[in-house]
């Protein structure tokens, strides 16, 4: 069973944030936290859809470019970008340059602004599928699911409003990523019931 590594500074992690030091601190300080938010979570929405198929530390390197390219994923902005943008991005070498990505990017942007018209909210629409809080964390990663009977139906909602590149998988990664769902491992720092004292360690490190 794939369970928690503890890294030469004394703290338990899981497995896959305990190598690389960009991973580590993105796995410390973002990946399971509460996140709010149209424009921090369409920017979540994006960065998981770009990197379906890849690994995420690509996508975490390229993220600074990623946020230059896409005007910080203000709606508003990424929503205006026409046939030049699209050109623009796919000569980007900062950013992963995938067409279909790219144009799903942009009419994501779109159909965010439209839930606007409906009366309905990004922040509201995406934590409405949060399910019951866990009471114990996952032992090891082999527990951790790729969708769940929420991603599946969040996915479905999505669509029906325009969203693409949003399939249960994706919506399930972005739940992991926002804090919707808890999946740190048993061992972990940040997993439930862990010590304060040494997630106070690993942040302060």
């Amino acid at each position: 069973m794939t369970v928690a590594v503890v890294g030469t500074d004394g703290v338990g992690r899981c497995p896959w944030g305990a190598g690389d030091g960009l991973l580590a601190g993105y796995h410390d300080t973002e990946w399971g936290r509460e996140l709010r938010g149209r424009d921090p979570l369409y920017e979540r929405i994006s960065l998981e859809a770009f990197q379906s198929g890849l690994s995420w530390l690509i996508v975490l390197r390229k993220r600074p470019a990623f946020r230059a390219a896409f005007a910080g994923f203000d709606p508003e902005a990424v929503a205006r970008f026409g046939d030049d943008d699209v050109a623009r991005l796919l000569a980007d070498a900062g950013i992963v340059r995938n067409r279909a990505k790219i144009e799903a990017t942009i009419a994501n942007a779109r159909a965010v602004l439209e839930l606007a018209e409906r009366g309905e909210d990004l922040d509201t629409l995406l934590w409405s599928f949060a399910p019951p809080a866990r009471e114990a964390p996952p032992a090891g990663f082999e527990d951790v699911p790729a969708t769940t009977p929420e991603s599946t139906a969040m996915a479905k909602a999505l669509r029906a409003r325009g969203f693409r590149f949003v399939g249960p998988t994706t919506c399930y990664a972005m739940m992991q990523a926002t804090g919707m769902v808890d999946d740190h491992v048993a061992g972990c720092f940040r997993a439930i019931g862990a010590a304060g004292d040494a997630a106070g360690a690993a942040e302060g490190a």
